[in-house]
């Protein structure tokens, strides 16, 4: 390969396609429950800012502080968590009871938001309807 052919591959940005399903108000505001989304890049990140970007459900999913992501009355979470337990860093959080799922697991199971997707991945964008009494 030539410095030319790797300048040349080198800016070629790649696409990722993955299929995403919505549920609950995300459902309601994008107008479906299941679509097939292309975007620039590989990461979660990346899908989620182009996504973001076609779709205004940001604020319902992604929490900008740790107090948006945590509702009142729940537990403190422990210094350490225990086993594999994993929690997104202040950013990259969702809000309480919204959550982003890649191939049926949270995203925090993964690299959180920086996690490498590959065509015809699912990724799952929760928030659910809830009802109280």
């Amino acid at each position: 390969m030539t410095a030319e052919t790797t300048a040349a591959v080198d800016q070629q940005v790649r696409t990722t396609t993955v299929d995403v399903r919505c549920t609950g108000h995300v459902r309601d505001a994008v107008g479906t429950s299941d679509l097939e989304f292309t975007f620039e890049g590989t990461t979660l990140r990346e899908f989620l800012e182009e996504f973001f970007a076609a779709y205004d459900v940001e604020e319902m999913l992604i929490a900008e502080t740790e107090a948006d992501a945590t509702a009142r009355g729940w537990a403190p979470v422990p210094d350490e968590l225990p086993g594999t337990w994993r929690k997104n860093p202040e950013g990259d959080q969702t809000r309480p009871y919204a959550r982003v799922c890649i191939n049926g697991r949270f995203n925090e199971h993964f690299e959180g938001f920086e996690t490498e997707l590959e065509d015809g991945d699912r990724v799952a964008l929760i928030y659910p309807f809830m009802f109280c009494c």
